[in-house]
């Protein structure tokens, strides 16, 4: 009589990897950009569609600030640079921050 033998799979414990912490851009309101002006840079920058871009500059303007996006750090950062980097050159002081996620 043969005796049972049971055999047990190792268990392989992989290193546990953090996500990284994902960043959000904030547009904040001013009273001196044109509203068209904010649209056409959320299409150009964020590639948001005319609908988008529109319900997020008027978020802004109602709140004070809107989240546009959210992503990895290094993208945000870019992003809001290339945007703010955009108005300066229109000569208009439109802001955009990036902030950690919670």
């Amino acid at each position: 009589m043969a005796e049972d033998t049971v055999l047990t799979p190792k268990t392989k414990s992989k290193p546990k990897l953090e996500r990284p912490k994902l960043y959000k851009v904030i547009l904040l309101n001013d009273d001196y950009t044109p509203r068209g002006f904010v649209t056409m840079v959320l299409k150009a920058v964020f590639h948001m569609s005319e609908e988008a871009g529109l319900r997020v500059m008027m978020t802004a303007h109602r709140l004070g600030s809107c989240v546009v996006v959210v992503c990895a750090r290094d993208i945000a950062e870019t992003k809001a640079k290339e945007a703010v980097d955009l108005a300066k050159e229109a000569g208009y002081p439109l802001m955009f921050t990036t902030e950690p996620e919670e």
